[in-house]
């Protein structure tokens, strides 16, 4: 399959372009052209212009991501149309529309939507339609820190673990920061609501929600470690770790470290597996041997070898194709953090 992979890649020449998440499996990586996180790829979608055929080894809104920011002559597809993100779900667009009212009526006007990356189109486009934007773990820091320049309070959604983390790591404190519940549509919060700076959605990615924090302790008492760690993580682990960051960060991070080095890494198993075979030279261990993402291991040699056989033959079932109207602001939120990811 791999080689039937390689001599359509062959055929295909510079009308094709394979992208792949970090996450993906190592024969994923292999056939792929370009692998990065979610900041990468949507900046390698958007400065590639000679590709009419971008297949998108990732998840759902990754896909999207590249649709939107892609010419309209550029057709985006996945290998598995299947892979979505649960995290992602946890927000859908009449929730936001239901929070973003009633927020507004509690606390004013004075608020700028800002959605991760990891968010269905519609929400990018409710951001941009409210001039907000959206982040990546990567950016995440420089996003909210300018927002909070333009407006009073950001509503951060849909993940409540980056938004804490990036929070305090611009020294907001945890009594400044919020909840909105969008299953009981309330905001969960003790204090005065006039110290509110951040509000989060009540969502998580499960794989590093999960992350069992016993592990992580009992890894901190063996000095020899460091550990670092997603911000997609909780706050009771991030907070106790020694560096946190996104996947090319924490990828860097190990690269530039010294051989013999120990670490203990927090976040998606064929990441982690990855970097353990890249620099066997260091002494890395998992933390977690169930933080693995069910949606990016949909992607398969055999789904990827048959949605380039179907382009081959005409065939673009498994198209990605973003609404106009919604593409059309969901744009101006992902330009917006484009611009200040420079």
């Amino acid at each position: 399959m791999i080689n039937r992979i390689k001599e359509i890649k062959k055929e295909l020449g510079s009308e094709l372009i394979i992208l792949a998440h970090h996450y993906q499996s190592d024969e994923i990586v292999e056939a792929a052209d370009f692998v990065g996180d979610s900041l990468k790829l949507a900046q390698y979608a958007e400065k590639n212009k000679l590709a009419k055929y971008i297949v998108f080894c990732g998840v759902h809104f990754m896909a999207e991501t590249a649709d939107i920011l892609t010419e309209d002559n550029q057709i985006v597809v996945m290998p598995d149309i299947s892979a979505g993100c649960d995290m992602a779900d946890m927000a859908d667009i009449s929730q936001t529309e239901v929070a973003w009212q009633k927020i507004t009526e509690k606390l004013g006007s004075d608020i700028m939507p800002v959605t991760y990356i990891n968010s269905k189109a519609d929400i990018k486009a409710f951001c941009g339609r409210y001039g907000g934007t959206t982040v990546t773990s990567s950016n995440a820091l420089k996003v909210v820190e300018w927002g909070l320049k333009q407006k009073n309070r950001i509503f951060f959604l849909p993940d409540q673990n980056l938004g804490r983390n990036t929070a305090v790591d611009l020294g907001i404190g945890l009594d400044e920061v919020a909840v909105w519940n969008p299953v009981s549509e309330t905001l969960e919060y003790d204090g005065d609501m006039n110290n509110i700076k951040i509000i989060l959605w009540k969502g998580y990615c499960y794989v590093h929600h999960n992350i069992d924090i016993k592990k992580v302790e009992r890894l901190k008492k063996l000095p020899e470690f460091k550990i670092i760690v997603h911000p997609e993580c909780p706050y009771e682990i991030a907070s106790i770790a020694d560096f946190k960051g996104s996947t090319e960060y924490i990828i860097n991070k190990v690269k530039s470290s010294e051989k013999g080095s120990s670490w203990a890494i927090g976040t998606e198993f064929n990441l982690v597996s990855r970097i353990k075979k890249m620099y066997p030279d260091r002494n890395i261990e998992i933390i977690d041997q169930n933080s693995k993402c069910k949606d990016m291991g949909l992607t398969s040699a055999e789904s990827l070898l048959n949605v380039l056989e179907d382009i081959l033959k005409g065939n673009l079932s498994k198209r990605i194709c973003v609404d106009k109207d919604i593409a059309k602001d969901a744009k101006k939120a992902l330009d917006t953090m484009l611009s200040l990811s420079v």
